[in-house]
């Protein structure tokens, strides 16, 4: 599977070693930065991230900041982007199954290195199970007439 990652400098540790791992389980990578922890603003890669997973449908996106939380906003800002903020394995396996999330969140001051791979994992591992989860997610997308 193509991952695109992304983060700020409070994240970027823990997005060098999901990359590695995410490397060893076969995936093909691209990192969108930043590889510094020099401060930057995190919806700069949210929305770089948010783009490509755009692009390609196929792909999924990772996105690591302090807590997760900035990065989903903003992503979430993409119509048909479905970032998720998971920091356990059953949230990460659940937002696959019943959102058909396209985006892990993750905050690098929430969890450590070991369960965040577990989450990541669960997160590539998991699949939409459709059904009475689609008709739900399609309301995820609202029209500006509301």
């Amino acid at each position: 599977m193509r991952l695109h990652f992304g983060g700020d400098h409070a994240g970027v540790g823990l997005k060098a070693e999901m990359i590695a791992l995410a490397r060893e389980l076969g995936h093909e990578v691209t990192d969108h930065g930043t590889t510094s922890t020099d401060s930057v603003d995190y919806p700069d890669y949210a929305h770089t991230v948010a783009r490509a997973v755009l692009a390609d449908a196929e792909s999924r996106g990772v996105l690591i900041c302090g807590t997760g939380i900035g990065v989903s906003m903003a992503a979430n800002r993409h119509a048909g982007i479905r970032a998720a903020v998971c920091h356990d394995v059953f949230s990460a396996r659940a937002t696959r199954a019943h959102n058909d999330a396209n985006v892990l969140c993750m905050g690098a001051r929430v969890v450590g290195p070991g369960l965040a791979g577990a989450i990541l994992e669960a997160f590539l591992a998991g699949a939409f199970e459709g059904g009475r989860h689609e008709r739900r997610v399609s309301k995820i997308e609202i029209d500006s007439a509301l």
